[in-house]
């Protein structure tokens, strides 16, 4: 059976701990399971042993205080003494998080999800003077959390940051008490107030997730994207898709995703090639939402594109 392990990530203070206090807490993802909780960094913060010796979290706790101390035949120690079910790793800021992810792990263990916190008040200041471990962490990260946010938070600015060294990352920002942002009322990268919302080739899957989520607030939005033109005989005379290959999960789980266009000559564009589409969005029944009502885009203006430098749309 495999063991999912998580790596969770960050300087000294930056919320690692309270995180993982709040998983093991969490009915919904501690049920008893054999946990292994390996501390390679102590803080002001720390675990209470009635926490670890709970049903819930049912976790043994091993301090490791050097880096060199985590080899392969090491953590295999680990795993023949405690048979954990699941192991949580909280890591040491300023160790080498690349070479610790390309290491040979014990061989039912299996790396599930790097999670990297990030305290927002201190994170320019960490930037500025720890930039190549800041970015090493971010680098290696699958979900990127800023807690401790506030309303002079400068999200746009910090997830601009972080895209620009790992684009497929998933961002999350927590407010001081603990509560995440709710994604409706998220600052977005694009102007949804213009008169034209100009949406970037890096910004696609958020859109897209947005008008999916929202679609009342772009009804009679024009908007300008790139898309890839995606053409079949299932879809309504005088349409086409112009949309983009997402990375839903993992390779495997590539699609396609967009939202279906209305024009007059969709006989001229050719599948696969890229455009750039200006249409303004209504939400309409259609065959191709099975008779459900959706998102439909009325063009006013496509022409032909280069195709952006990553091809593949992120959701975040």
């Amino acid at each position: 059976m495999e063991v999912p392990v998580y790596l969770i990530t960050g300087f000294l203070e930056s919320g690692k701990t309270s995180f993982i206090r709040g998983v093991m807490e969490d009915a919904e993802f501690s049920q008893g399971e054999r946990t292994l909780l390996i501390v390679c960094e102590e803080g002001i913060e720390e675990y209470d042993k009635k926490l670890l010796r709970s049903a819930n979290a049912n976790a043994d706790m091993v301090v490791v205080e050097e880096e060199a101390q985590l080899t392969p035949a090491y953590l295999q120690q680990l795993q023949n003494k405690y048979m954990p079910e699941r192991v949580l790793i909280e890591f040491n800021g300023t160790w080498n998080s690349a070479a610790f992810l390309e290491m040979k792990l014990p061989s039912l263990w299996l790396m599930y999800q790097v999670i990297c916190q990030i305290d927002a008040s201190t994170f320019e200041v960490y930037l500025n003077n720890m930039r190549s471990i800041m970015m090493e962490m971010i680098k290696t990260a699958d979900t990127v959390v800023f807690n401790r946010c506030t309303a002079e938070t400068p999200r746009n600015s910090f997830r601009r940051t972080i895209k620009a060294v790992n684009r497929p990352a998933s961002l999350v920002f927590e407010s001081e008490q603990g509560v995440m942002d709710d994604p409706q009322d998220e600052e977005l990268p694009f102007d949804i107030n213009a008169d034209i919302v100009e949406i970037d080739d890096d910004d696609f899957g958020l859109w897209y997730m947005d008008v999916t989520e929202f679609p009342d607030k772009y009804v009679g939005k024009t908007i300008r994207f790139k898309g890839m033109v995606y053409k079949s005989t299932r879809l309504p005379r005088g349409c086409f898709v112009p949309g983009r290959i997402a990375m839903v999960c993992c390779a495997n789980d590539a699609q396609m995703i967009g939202f279906l266009c209305k024009t007059d000559n969709p006989a001229q564009l050719k599948k696969n090639s890229w455009v750039m589409v200006t249409a303004q969005l209504k939400l309409e029944a259609s065959p191709a939402y099975k008779g459900k009502t959706g998102p439909v885009l009325y063009a006013s203006d496509i022409q032909p594109a280069e195709k952006p430098e990553e091809e593949i749309a992120y959701f975040s």
